[in-house]
């Protein structure tokens, strides 16, 4: 059998009731936060620094020593500095033989050197087993202790044991830790906070380009043309007419722009006859980012709902309605009530709260804390059956609502249709192209293929 090092032997040893010391190098302000934090949860912590002057900043129950006694010891060591100074640990290579060094470090930017920075600690330690850890949490929230938002703690290392325990005590700390695997996953775990939302990026550039085109869509017909054909200043329509066509438009188009990668990546399944050929790149990103794409959608659909709530009391809309009535009464006619218009009405706005109420389950199941507790046959039903509908009853909806107007040519000004029929272009592909798919003809050879099944085995690379 292989012989255990002691230094390894006594954590594995570690009990409830006894916690083995750990080594902080850095008495900085995440050194100090995560010793405090440590010793909250019953580690002895010992600190190594230049200087062994205590202060008031260093937790009172922690000691502080020179690098090689604090080294001596503890057998796992926090490297809580920056990279530019790991040279000073070269002259401590033989003490830090066998130890568990904890990188936790993050760079100023993305790649900002060609290797990690725990694979850099590696090199100028070569005896030592390298973890790299804790650099996704922040100083002031091991502080004040509001980690909700950063309680994910990604781990990576070649040491499986080393890792482990660097696991264990990221889980005393009340985190979740991630293993990532080995140490070449560091530098995209150095990456990782300097990231700015990288999943959001493309569904945010994607909204504000189609809200964009839709705002300039939305005012040359509906405020420039009546201003210079009509002579109608319709200008106030900037403030919620117009945001409230812009709204449902980018939530229907933006929805189906979720199930639309899905359609596409059947159909080049079909084509290929194999599910274990990689999609294109811009698919698989497309795929990837379909969540987020999902809630700016219904972020738009609420702005549209909130609009909506406000039309009986804007000012435009009461005067419309009182001069219909003085018109009435002038002309001593009543106008009798057309049933095919309630109806239209009626439909267009069941269907509308139909497909909120679906859209906003949908936003609820893709919420972490309820998607974990359902199997994922429950979540597949949810976001794609379901999904589904929600698409079908919005795209009814805006049919409903605009379909009087598509033959209408008055509808058509400079000759541009009303942005809802541009709205039904995108949804209604992928209708019709998902209805196709579910046809037993082509959804029989799809579900073998994704069973594994293979038109030509050459492929299977």
């Amino acid at each position: 059998m292989n012989k255990i090092p002691s230094n390894i032997m006594a954590l594995a040893s570690n009990t409830s009731n006894k916690r083995e010391t750990v080594c902080i190098f850095g008495t900085g302000d995440f050194g100090r936060a995560l010793g405090h934090k440590l010793i909250q949860s019953g580690y002895p912590v010992v600190f190594g620094s230049r200087s062994t002057q205590t202060s008031g900043l260093i937790p009172k129950d922690a000691e502080v020593l020179n690098h090689a006694e604090a080294a001596q010891k503890a057998a796992i060591i926090i490297i809580a500095i920056q990279r530019q100074h790991y040279n000073f640990l070269a002259p401590l290579a033989d003490i830090l033989h066998g130890k568990i060094l904890v990188d936790i470090s993050n760079n100023l930017k993305i790649n900002q050197y060609p290797e990690s920075n725990a694979e850099y600690l590696a090199q100028i330690v070569p005896g030592a087993k390298i973890v790299k850890a804790f650099n996704t949490v922040s100083a002031w929230a091991l502080q004040s202790g509001t980690l909700d938002a950063s309680r994910q703690v990604f781990v990576c290392g070649n040491d499986m044991g080393a890792k482990q325990m660097v696991m264990d005590i990221v889980r005393a700390l009340s985190l979740t830790p991630l293993d990532q695997g080995s140490l070449l996953a560091a530098q995209e775990i150095e990456n990782y906070p300097l990231q700015l939302f990288p999943m959001w990026k493309f569904p945010i550039l994607l909204s504000l380009g189609l809200t964009i085109f839709f705002f300039f869509y939305c005012l040359i017909r509906d405020v420039i043309y009546p201003y210079v054909y009509e002579n109608k200043n319709f200008s106030f329509f900037l403030a919620i007419s117009i945001p409230n066509r812009i709204c449902p438009i980018l939530a229907l188009i933006l929805l189906a722009l979720v199930y639309l990668p899905g359609v596409l990546s059947a159909i080049i399944q079909l084509y290929r006859g194999t599910k274990y050929r990689r999609f294109p790149d811009w698919l698989d990103k497309w795929m990837l980012c379909r969540k987020q794409l999902g809630l700016v959608a219904l972020a738009f659909a609420s702005l549209h709902v909130l609009y909506t709530l406000v039309i009986p009391i804007r000012s435009f809309v009461r005067w419309r309605i009182s001069t219909y009535i003085v018109s009435q009464a002038l002309n001593n006619k009543t106008e009798p009530l057309d049933t095919t218009n309630a109806w239209l009405s009626d439909s267009y706005l069941a269907l509308g709260i139909l497909g909120f109420f679906f859209f906003v389950l949908l936003g609820i199941t893709s919420l972490p804390s309820v998607s974990n507790n359902v199997n994922w046959r429950e979540f597949r039903f949810v976001q794609s059956k379901l999904g589904y509908l929600t698409l079908l009853l919005c795209t009814a909806h805006t049919l409903v609502y605009g379909g009087k107007w598509f033959l209408s040519p008055t509808s058509y000004r400079w000759y541009l249709p009303s942005a809802y029929m541009l709205s039904l272009i995108v949804p209604c592909i992928v209708l019709v192209v998902k209805f196709v798919l579910i046809l037993p003809c082509l959804d029989k050879p799809l579900t073998q293929i994704r069973q594994g099944w293979e038109r030509n085995p050459r492929y299977s690379e």
